[in-house]
């Protein structure tokens, strides 16, 4: 009686046991590829019961020397390797192993140089299995290895601009694709100059600090000289003291260019006042009682863009306005006969200077725009198919 007492026992437990699952195999801490050493990459394969009901792995860990807790649970059907965002040279995207970004331990961030001891315990609803312990420390890395893509589609995109650059030194006429508002600017000289009236050009609110002066700097070098080369009369209010010296000698050399620096007067630059209100009224008021067949605006400009480009319309004069402060846009579209938009204002530059090394540039940063909407379309495609390696090649990981 008592054996099959002690049988019957046994048969019955034997199900038990049999759910009792096997400790997760291949478990390793690694550094965090590319990081700053405040990450480690735990992973283990994948097992033969993941996927059943009632299966999660336990992930503890705890500085060496400290008795191991939860840092989270995950359920056997999540957390592979292929979500984690790395690489395809640096780590295997696949469903085989399991993996798990390890940010804090204990409550604490992950240090750098610090050693950490992690398990991987597996619940079952029949019971719980613990791994064996392992080591890991995060390390500093001095090259981001994740963003080698980058690295390597930067170096190409550089490539493509000193390969137009050599070409534009031996051949200075380089298509450029047309500007309607460059277009524009020789025809508002032209007509000033038919009209025996006087051009307006302004340089915007900022300093020479700003990039946005710099450029509309140079191309008032270029309007100068066909200034000089028609015999236009000249307007440059400023209301900044230094811009008002860099472009009086930008006028002053542009007039010796064109070879007629006896036409050059120094009062064509003149100084207003630095009261940004006070500085449009003045303007203003001078183009009522001039009456300019042409005035530009490039550069920085802010509430006074209205101000300013309203009364030049009334005047009747061919306004080209340039400038990337987006929210002054609309207004210079809508008062202006035509608006350089954006990063037109430091294209015109090249436009009408034909320097080889801003028009190579020029045609590099098109040709870069060419091959980056190439880049988005292919990145499209790989994305719906799920082509993760080349897609890996496209990707930001950051």
């Amino acid at each position: 009686m008592a054996v099959s007492r002690g049988l019957c026992v046994l048969l019955l437990a034997l199900p038990a046991l049999a759910q009792v699952p096997t400790p997760v195999e291949d478990l390793k801490a690694h550094d965090y590829p590319g990081d700053d050493g405040t990450s480690i990459l735990l992973s283990w394969n994948k097992m033969p019961y993941d996927g059943q009901e009632g299966v999660f792995y336990v992930v503890e860990g705890a500085e060496e020397g400290k008795e191991l807790a939860q840092i989270i649970q995950v359920d056997s059907t999540s957390a592979w390797s292929e979500d984690i965002k790395l690489p395809f040279w640096l780590w295997s995207r696949d469903r085989e192993r399991h993996a798990f970004e390890v940010k804090s331990v204990g409550g604490a961030s992950v240090e750098k140089g610090k050693t950490y001891r992690f398990s991987v315990t597996t619940l079952f609803p029949g019971g719980r299995s613990g791994s064996q312990t392992v080591s890991g420390a995060a390390e500093e890395n001095w090259f981001d290895s994740r963003q080698l893509n980058n690295l390597v589609l930067l170096i190409l995109f550089f490539g493509v601009v000193f390969l137009f650059i050599n070409l534009a030194k031996t051949n200075p006429n380089m298509f450029l694709r047309r500007i309607a508002g460059l277009d524009a600017i020789e025809e508002a000289i032209g007509r000033a100059t038919e009209m025996g009236r006087p051009l307006y050009y302004m340089t915007g609110l900022y300093g020479m600090d700003a990039i946005q002066t710099i450029a509309s700097s140079v191309i008032l070098g270029q309007v100068a000289r066909r200034v000089a080369e028609y015999d236009t009369q000249l307007r440059v209010p400023h209301r900044d003291p230094v811009v008002f010296s860099v472009c009086q000698e930008v006028v002053k050399e542009a007039y010796a260019k064109a070879g007629r620096p006896d036409a050059y007067k120094e009062d064509y630059n003149f100084f207003l006042t630095q009261d940004q209100f006070s500085y449009t009224a003045a303007v203003d008021g001078m183009m009522v009682r001039e009456r300019p067949a042409a005035i530009f605006y490039m550069g920085y400009f802010l509430a006074e863009s209205l101000l300013l480009a309203e009364v030049g319309a009334t005047t009747g004069a061919i306004q080209v306005a340039g400038t990337d402060v987006a929210s002054q846009l609309p207004f210079f579209v809508t008062a202006c006969d035509y608006t350089l938009i954006g990063e037109e204002l430091y294209a015109a530059s090249a436009y009408l200077s034909r320097e080889p090394v801003l028009v190579g540039t020029l045609r590099g940063q098109d040709v870069g725009k060419l091959l980056t909407l190439v880049a988005l379309a292919a990145g499209t495609v790989l994305a719906l198919f799920k082509v993760d390696r080349l897609l890996d090649l496209l990707r930001d990981f950051s």
